[in-house]
């Protein structure tokens, strides 16, 4: 079954435009990622969400995705609450549906 993670930011005034751009030229070329995208969620607010094969192709991946935020701390606000400047989750679908 495949597996997600999503993380969820919040970009500090005037810093929006160099986060996307940062994610745009992103390498995305960890084994076992399907797909990554970034979202526009809400003011200065975004998640990234990344699809793969299985749990142990993102465990894998842990490492060297902590390695790419580290070059986006400086960019995020709090989010309050305990939670630093992430909010990351990640597990296994129990459902998926594919369109037509």
């Amino acid at each position: 079954m495949t597996a997600f993670n999503v993380v969820r930011f919040r970009v500090k005034p005037g810093q929006e435009a160099a986060f996307i751009e940062i994610h745009r030229n992103m390498a995305a070329d960890f084994p076992g990622l399907r797909q990554f995208s970034l979202i526009k969620t809400g003011d200065r607010a975004y998640c990234v969400i990344g699809a793969w094969e299985n749990m142990d192709s993102l465990a894998n991946a842990r490492p060297a995705l902590i390695a790419q935020l580290d070059r986006l701390r400086s960019m995020l606000e709090d989010l309050g609450g305990g939670l630093g400047v992430t909010d990351p989750v990640s597990g296994e679908a129990v459902v998926e549906h594919t369109g037509p």
